[in-house]
């Protein structure tokens, strides 16, 4: 007997495999990457950059799905009712981790609880633009003097956005009031801005730089403490007169905290790999300044990026009215 059941144990023993060995290697089917806002804008531009340049890495497709609202929380909401399995990533901004924790307290999604980063992908200013057919200034200085003797009302590719917080930020150091009217998204608030619907826009130099050129927007001052790469000629709003001003635009991926060690691992592996020269000088070409973190600065980096636009927020007395 004891023979046998050796011998039967021999037999099985080819059978018996391991839950680890058992478990299909990562990814072995497509992923998604979420975009907070519509088609056509400059966060769009860069997920589907990022998701191009992933995809090979991953060895297998990374299709993007946009799901637009309420500042990009909609698109949060998402992905953090997803499946924790690493196969649903969303493409987060400074507005979804550092602005919506303090415009929308009870969403049910916390950035910095929710997500893990999986790297940081695109850093930019917002260039401070009007449409010279329906508000003719030529200086940060005139579009002051101007606000401070009529209503001027000003556009944002929605609330909570970087863009509204600009502004925001923007009219608190000028020392007067405006009118706001959010979109959903840079596209159709740039569109309005060309059809001079309103008198003033913050918006990225992704998607202001052409208008800018073409002379169909004047660009009055970029966001950044420095000039923008693609603007030079633009002023900074601290040289236009407001101290202190400083906003950059950053994105970068991120996936559910949810996920095992090893997935997020191989998903900041392939990401690494896809921020290569190539995919660095196309997001150049886009207008738009590569942002490289290593993967052990990201949760520290993340963290205080959170709290600057947390603050700035606050500051502002942000609403989503």
């Amino acid at each position: 007997m004891k023979t046998r059941r050796v011998a039967l144990g021999a037999l099985a023993a080819p059978f018996i495999v391991s839950p680890l060995r058992a478990q299909a290697a990562f990814p072995n089917r497509p992923l998604r990457l979420i975009v907070t806002y519509p088609p056509g804008g400059v966060t769009d531009i860069v997920g589907r950059f990022s998701a191009e340049a992933l995809g090979p890495r991953l060895g297998q497709p990374v299709v993007v799905e946009n799901r637009a609202g309420a500042g990009g929380n909609i698109g949060m909401q998402a992905a953090a009712a997803a499946e924790p399995d690493g196969y649903t990533m969303v493409l987060g901004t400074a507005a979804t981790h550092g602005v919506n924790p303090v415009l929308y307290a009870n969403s049910g999604v916390d950035a910095a609880r929710d997500f893990a980063a999986v790297g940081t992908v695109a850093d930019m200013a917002n260039v401070l633009s009007v449409n010279p057919k329906r508000l003719d200034v030529g200086s940060v200085s005139e579009l002051v003097a101007t606000g401070k003797r009529r209503t001027l009302v000003y556009g944002s590719v929605g609330n909570g956005s970087s863009s509204h917080l600009s502004a925001a930020v923007f009219l608190r150091g000028a020392g007067f009031e405006a009118t706001h009217v959010p979109y959903r998204g840079s596209s159709p608030a740039v569109a309005a801005l060309l059809a001079g619907d309103f008198d003033f826009l913050f918006d990225t130099t992704a998607t202001s730089t052409a208008h800018a050129r073409s002379g169909a927007f004047r660009a009055l001052a970029v966001t950044t403490a420095r000039r923008a790469s693609a603007l030079p000629e633009v002023p900074t709003l601290q040289e236009a007169g407001l101290a202190g001003y400083d906003l950059s635009v950053w994105m970068g991926v991120f996936v559910s905290k949810r996920v095992q060690e090893p997935v997020l691992a191989r998903l900041q592996e392939a990401f690494g790999q896809a921020m290569d020269e190539a995919m660095r000088n196309k997001l150049r070409g886009a207008f738009v300044d590569p942002l490289l973190v290593p993967p052990a600065d990201l949760p520290r980096w993340v963290a205080a990026e959170r709290e600057r636009w947390s603050r700035l927020a606050r500051e502002a007395r942000l609403t989503v009215d």
